[in-house]
């Protein structure tokens, strides 16, 4: 198991450490965070540990909608490892509540 001073040694290895980080970021009216709110569609590391991550927001006049994608963009870059960070925000399929994780329905009693 690599630590925080280790250097990443592979893709894979990266990819948890940012949704580590994903898990830390919040909408800041959602007491959950944004990857267990299934706001994250997609984790691509490529092989020169560039990260590209795809997102939505929980509507298009979401109040974070101009700073929430920077802030994950931001974070993820501060990764040791990381060669580059990009945020795509997509609305193509709209979120949902069913795409929370379970944890996430319990904790807001949608469940």
């Amino acid at each position: 198991m690599e630590t925080a001073t280790e250097p990443i040694t592979s893709p894979e290895s990266l990819r948890d450490r940012v949704i580590e980080v994903l898990r830390s970021c919040y909408d800041p009216e959602i007491p959950i965070n944004i990857y267990e709110l299934g706001l994250i569609y997609e984790v691509n590391v490529s092989p020169t540990n560039a990260v590209e991550i795809r997102m939505t927001l929980t509507s298009p006049m979401c109040p974070v909608a101009g700073s929430l994608p920077p802030e994950v963009e931001e974070k993820v870059s501060a990764l040791a490892g990381v060669a580059g960070a990009k945020v795509e925000v997509v609305w193509d399929p709209p979120w949902n509540p069913s795409m929370m994780t379970e944890a996430a329905r319990l904790e807001l009693n949608l469940s």
